[in-house]
């Protein structure tokens, strides 16, 4: 199984296609009951905005994860501004990371987010809801098995954290 990723910024198709499966990225997050999500869904007005944002920042880098020459997901990655009172700054955050549910469970999103980590080599922070023990699950394998033990975590405010440093699969 052949897992890429393209930077999908000026592909108007990568974005339909990103727009067409938000759907049901949204109905996953929805269903953790956090009330984060409920005004979010397909064909709202918020959906133009957040399209807009990703596709127009230069702090935002929109991603497709590929299975051959198949969309099978989507990432964005962004650049934080400002960090937390009494952090330092990541160079790179996970925003938003999502698998077709038919691909999930084979390796596809582990592989999406190495290939992702040692494009954008810096220092990471990745944080999911509490409530969503799904996804606290997966962040913590995938960055345990991509660093080893050098990443930090904490938990606070319903959130669980992960920071690290990544670096091109040469320096690896």
């Amino acid at each position: 199984m052949l897992v890429s990723i393209r930077d999908c910024r000026h592909s108007k198709n990568d974005r339909q296609w990103i727009q067409s499966v938000y759907g049901e990225y949204m109905e996953s997050l929805a269903d953790l009951n956090t009330g984060l999500f409920s005004v979010l869904g397909a064909n709202t007005p918020h959906e133009d905005e957040i399209f807009a944002n990703w596709f127009a920042n230069d702090h935002s880098h929109p991603l497709v994860i590929l299975r051959g020459s198949d969309p099978v997901g989507f990432a964005l990655v962004t650049r934080p501004r400002i960090p937390a009172a009494g952090e330092t700054a990541s160079d790179y955050r996970m925003s938003e990371f999502f698998i077709c549910k038919q691909h999930r469970r084979v390796g596809m999103g582990r592989d999406a987010a190495t290939l992702i980590f040692d494009r954008f080599a810096g220092d990471w922070e990745i944080v999911e809801y509490l409530r969503n023990p799904g996804a606290v699950a997966f962040w913590r394998r995938v960055v345990a098995g991509y660093c080893g033990s050098n990443y930090t975590e904490r938990s606070r405010h319903g959130e669980v954290q992960q920071r690290f440093k990544s670096r091109p699969s040469t320096q690896r």
